[in-house]
């Protein structure tokens, strides 16, 4: 009897122990959960005020969280840039949490860890501006893509002196009132063979049509090269090199990065080929490009470019300008196609222009400039586009801004995109509005080409290629696009 009754006594004991146990993993779960949270904010925050001790003056870091372990912020900025596709939400959550008062105060810049990295978010007129011109020299170096890849010769890359001087050969180049006049010659045929092309197919693949137009004519305009086997082959190079920016940079074998350096040495393989046999022959006038401008120009002191900084400023510029036009021709044509009226009116004033020409098929630099309504046209596709929506510093010094502290290594990305859909800065920012450029653009709201002394060399060129894109396409046809932009299909019918 004595043992009968001690049977319920063991019972209660392991259910007393259970609920203890499961109360305490309750407890520290959470608190396991927060502590994950927030040790790797905890540890760049207790870094930095370790290596700064024993100064006078109190430095902090900007306002912000570093997230997880490891992965950062990434999987948050991946989340609102391919889900919730509103990638400038990742920046208004920031500003929510951390901006107090009327906004006022906020110096638009905020700690975080992103693709392995400790890195500042910048993104507001002011502090990109103190990026991209204000900051004292040597304060910031360009920190993306990898130098090889990109070519540790290149616009890009250089620095000081030299750049100014690999600027000023550049701009020549492809800048110049007498290179955009000859590009207008050059571009117009395969434009308008490529829309007589789609006409004839009736439904056409829209990112794939307007990226071989586009890098056809790039060809053409850079290294006088005819749509080849050949050139199909360099097109395959330029889109491995480019998705090894995008990659980790891990080169190992079967890796995006491995494949993208293969391809950049492919690359200089055939254009310093093309450099030599142009030298070989001695004649560069012959070709009237972008390649033999670059070889011919002097400076002050007589002296010309080497061949690496020739090849290398020929996969610039084709990087800079291939994928990031084409998308913005795309852009443009599906804003056009979903508003009748903007439509409407660019195709009078292209029309108009046509008619002076007198049965003249291709316009030229002197029309382009009377083209008043097709350039609000293009800046309102530059803008809503954003094309480059982020731009890539690292801090070669501590960096101190607004009484913050940019601390030396971090990575600095410059938010660009995120100004040109605020609501402070441009009247109902998501609507596609030509006639908004009949004002300017407040000071410091409109960085699309980004700023300072490393602004987009080629910016004038590519708004001359997406001119000549829109008359063409307005005089004579017209596009049946899909109701959304990630569907690619849209028809070209003639008018």
């Amino acid at each position: 009897m004595m043992s009968g009754m001690q049977t319920p006594v063991v019972a209660v004991g392991a259910t007393d122990w259970a609920w203890r146990l499961g109360a305490l993993v309750a407890g520290a779960v959470p608190l396991l959960a927060l502590a994950v949270w927030h040790c790797t904010d905890a540890f760049h925050c207790a870094a930095f005020a370790f290596r700064r001790r024993g100064t006078r003056r109190a430095r902090r870091l900007p306002p912000g969280h570093m997230g997880l372990p490891f992965v950062g912020e990434t999987l948050a900025l991946l989340w609102y840039f391919n889900l919730a596709r509103r990638p400038d939400a990742f920046i208004e959550a920031k500003r929510r949490r951390y901006c107090y008062g009327d906004g006022d105060d906020d110096a638009g810049i905020y700690r975080t860890h992103l693709f392995g990295s400790p890195a500042v978010l910048v993104c507001s007129p002011a502090s990109n501006g103190f990026v991209f011109r204000s900051a004292p020299p040597g304060s910031f170096d360009v920190g993306w893509p990898d130098p090889e890849l990109v070519g540790v010769s290149s616009i890009v890359n250089v620095h000081g002196g030299r750049h100014a001087r690999l600027r000023r050969f550049v701009l020549g180049a492809i800048n110049s009132p007498n290179s955009l006049r000859s590009f207008a010659e050059v571009v117009q045929p395969r434009v308008a063979a490529a829309l007589r092309s789609w006409a004839a197919k009736g439904t056409i693949t829209a990112a794939t049509e307007m990226k071989k137009v586009t890098f056809e004519n790039i060809c053409r305009m850079f290294v006088s090269m005819e749509p080849s086997p050949a050139t199909a082959k360099i097109d395959e190079w330029f889109a491995g090199l480019v998705a090894g920016f995008r990659a980790l940079q891990l080169d190992i074998p079967g890796t995006a990065f491995h494949h993208a350096r293969k391809c950049r040495r492919k690359l200089n393989s055939v254009f310093r080929e093309e450099v030599k046999r142009r030298k070989l022959k001695a004649k560069l006038e012959e070709h009237d490009d972008v390649m033999s401008g670059l070889m011919r120009m002097e400076d002050e002191q007589g002296r010309r470019l080497g061949d690496d900084e020739v090849v290398d400023s020929i996969v610039s510029l084709v990087l800079g300008g291939y994928e990031s036009t084409s998308s913005a021709i795309m852009w443009a044509t599906y804003h056009l196609a979903k508003l009748p009226a903007v439509l409407a009116k660019l195709r009078e004033e292209n029309l108009a222009i046509a008619k002076e020409k007198n049965g003249a098929s291709f316009i030229t630099l002197d029309d382009i400039s009377k083209m008043k309504y097709t350039a609000k046209v293009v800046e309102e596709t530059i803008r809503l586009a954003n094309i480059s929506p982020m731009l890539y510093r690292v801090a070669l010094r501590d960096v101190e801004y607004r009484g913050y502290t940019i601390p030396e290594g971090w990575k600095v990305i410059v938010w660009i995109r995120s100004l040109h859909v605020d609501p402070k800065y441009y009247d109902d920012p998501l609507s596609f509005n030509p006639d908004r450029w009949d004002k300017a653009a407040k000071p410091g709201t409109y960085q699309v080409f980004g700023g300072g002394e490393r602004i987009c060399a080629g910016n004038m060129l590519a708004r001359l290629q997406l001119t000549i894109m829109l008359h063409h396409l307005s005089c004579g046809y017209k596009g049946c696009l899909p109701s959304t932009p990630k569907a690619n299909k849209w028809g070209c019918h003639v008018l």
